[in-house]
């Protein structure tokens, strides 16, 4: 596909914002992807890999190139990793010292994507696939995480579940990864460059993108409005998992925060949901 320069620093931004969502448990770089308009090509880009065997690249690699656009995903895949390796430290920062505000954020940001994924959705396919959407949404927040995190191959394995969320405009490859008892040890790693863990959890990455982008891009050309609303139920179901004031008796108030001695930062927490939502608006007028 040509594309501008300017165009191409749009895939870039994209990249970036796809990146530091990855890094936030219960938020999906999928859901970045399709507001801002690229999920389709992403998706069918993914699965054209997957028809062809990468030696055919030796044999007319000019060629190879531009028919399976690699550019864009080179573009795309430059901006996520700039967005997951100068966010890892900062999210680890700011979930230290003002939690509500951070989680406030994708809060607004993800109730805005349901929003406007949802309304795009005829209202029978909403009501037949998006309530247990919700559910399962709902369910997936209640997993209990595991312990055992020294394997290498344990790893990998988080890299294919987790790349396969991250394909879905809804599920957080982040959350999987939470769920698995991943989470903390692999932004560890990307904080402090952690060349094994990264390298295993990057295999499993390219194996599982390989093996669903097919399956996913065969769905999105036969079922897509049930997909999809099946994909809002899940982000609004998963949404108690990012509300700004948690605590070990669930979700709170502020002042029931604040009662636990930490700082519930009402007036920044609000803003902060705001700026999720026009952030969401702010990529959605991108993709148009």
């Amino acid at each position: 596909m040509s594309r501008s320069m300017s165009a191409w620093g749009g895939v870039a931004v994209r990249g970036l914002g796809m990146g530091i969502a990855e890094v936030v448990p219960g938020v999906s770089g999928g859901t970045i992807a399709f507001v801002s308009g690229i999920y389709d090509e992403l998706v069918d880009t993914l699965a054209g890999l997957s028809r062809q065997s990468p030696l055919d690249f030796f044999k007319a690699p000019v060629a190879y190139w531009q028919a399976r656009n690699l550019t864009f995903l080179l573009v795309l895949g430059l901006g996520m990793m700039v967005g997951v390796f100068t966010f890892a430290r900062a999210l680890t920062y700011l979930l230290a010292t003002m939690p509500p505000v951070v989680w406030a954020f994708f809060f607004g940001l993800i109730l805005a994507s349901a929003w406007h994924i949802g309304r795009e959705r005829p209202w029978r396919k909403l009501l037949l696939f998006g309530v247990p959407g919700v559910a399962i949404g709902f369910l997936l927040t209640q997993l209990p995480t595991a312990q055992d995190h020294g394997s290498m191959w344990l790893f990998f394995f988080g890299g294919v579940i987790a790349v396969c969320a991250w394909l879905l405009p809804a599920v957080s490859g982040s959350f999987m990864l939470l769920a698995m008892g991943l989470y903390a040890p692999v932004l560890a790693a990307v904080a402090e460059l952690r060349l094994d863990v990264i390298a295993s959890v990057a295999a499993g990455c390219v194996v599982g993108l390989l093996m669903f982008s097919r399956f996913l891009s065969w769905l999105l050309g036969r079922y897509r409005d049930a997909l999809l609303a099946l994909l809002t139920g899940f982000m609004i179901g998963a949404l108690p998992n990012l509300w700004p004031w948690r605590g070990a008796a669930g979700l709170l108030l502020p002042d029931a925060y604040a009662a636990t001695g930490l700082a519930p930062y009402v007036a920044g927490t609000l803003a902060a949901a705001l700026v999720g939502v026009m952030a969401l608006l702010a990529l959605v007028r991108m993709g148009r």
